[in-house]
C-alpha cells in the first residue's frame, strides 16, 4: 500500500514530537510531482470560490493552492501541525479552526472540501467517517465538490491465516500493516533502527471500500462525479491501490 500519516500523539492525534519531523518523513509526498496535480485538480474544482482542508496539517497542499489565488481555509485537531504551517511563508494568510475534521464547523461556504493522503482512515468509526461526510457537504455551495484521495484496502495481498502486510522493508526501517476483516480495523506499524537502537510506533486506522464511500457521500446528500486512480486522471480499474473520488452537491 501506499504509506499512511501514521504517528499520532498519546491524545491519538498528530503531536509535536510528529509534526517536528513531519514535513522530512513524508518528503516523497512534498515532491513536486506528488503535490502540483493534486493542487491543479483543486484549484480546478474551486474555480471561483473558496478551498476547504480537512486535515490541514503543515499545509503540504494548502500552500501551492493559496499561490494559485484560491482562499483556503483549514481545520485540523493537532496545533503542533498547525504551528509549523504558520511558520511557512504564506501560512498566516490561511485560517485554521483547531478541532476535528469530522464535526468543526468554520465560517463561510466553499466551492470544494477535500481530504487526501489517506487521512479519511484517521477516523476509526463508520460513524465518524459518515459524520466527515456530512460536514463537508454542510460547507459546500450547491455544485460545490467533496474530493478525497485514499488507499484501496490491500486484502488481496493476504493469503488464509495471515493478518499483516509489509509495505516498507530497509535497513533502517520495517513498517507493515494489521488488518482486522471482521471489523475493517487496521494498524500501520513501525519500528525504524537508529545507532543501533531500535524504536516502535503504532497507530490505527479504519479501512472503507470505495462502495462504502459512495454510500457514506448519498447519506450527506452528495453524488459521485469522478472516481481516477490518481491526480492525473488516470482510469480507474480493480487492479487500482488508491483513488482519488470528487462527490458533488446538487446544484439547487
Amino acid at each position: 500500500m501506499t504509506e499512511l500519516d501514521t504517528e499520532l500523539d498519546e491524545d491519538g492525534y498528530f503531536g509535536e514530537e510528529i509534526a517536528a519531523t513531519y514535513d522530512e518523513s513524508s518528503a516523497d509526498m512534498f515532491r513536486p510531482e506528488a503535490v502540483e496535480p493534486a493542487v491543479d485538480l483543486l484549484a480546478g474544482l474551486a474555480g471561483d470560490g473558496q478551498a476547504l482542508e480537512l486535515g490541514i496539517g503543515t499545509g503540504r497542499i494548502a500552500l501551492p493552492l493559496s499561490r494559485r489565488g484560491v482562499p483556503v481555509h483549514g481545520i485540523d485537531m493537532s496545533r503542533a501541525m498547525v504551528s509549523r504551517l504558520r511558520a511557512k511563508p504564506g501560512g498566516d494568510a490561511i485560517d485554521v479552526a483547531i478541532g476535528d475534521f469530522a464535526t468543526t464547523r468554520v465560517p463561510g461556504t466553499f466551492a470544494v472540501a477535500y481530504l487526501v493522503f489517506n487521512t479519511i482512515m484517521n477516523l476509526t468509526t463508520q460513524d465518524a467517517q459518515v459524520d466527515c461526510f456530512r460536514n463537508a457537504a454542510a460547507h459546500l455551495r450547491p455544485g460545490g465538490c467533496f474530493v478525497i484521495e485514499v488507499m484501496v484496502p490491500d486484502l488481496r495481498r493476504l493469503p488464509p491465516g495471515q493478518n499483516a502486510v509489509p509495505f516498507t522493508v530497509s535497513s533502517t526501517r520495517l513498517g507493515f500493516d494489521t488488518y482486522d476483516t471482521a471489523t475493517q480495523a487496521m494498524s500501520s506499524h513501525h519500528v525504524r533502527i537508529a545507532d543501533g537502537h531500535a524504536s516502535y510506533s503504532s497507530a490505527p486506522f479504519r479501512y472503507a471500500w470505495p462502495a462504502e464511500l459512495d454510500l457514506m457521500a448519498r447519506l450527506a446528500g452528495l453524488k459521485l462525479r469522478d472516481r481516477w486512480e490518481g491526480w492525473q486522471r488516470e482510469p480507474f480499474t480493480s487492479e487500482s491501490r488508491r483513488h482519488v473520488s470528487v462527490w458533488e452537491r446538487p446544484a439547487e
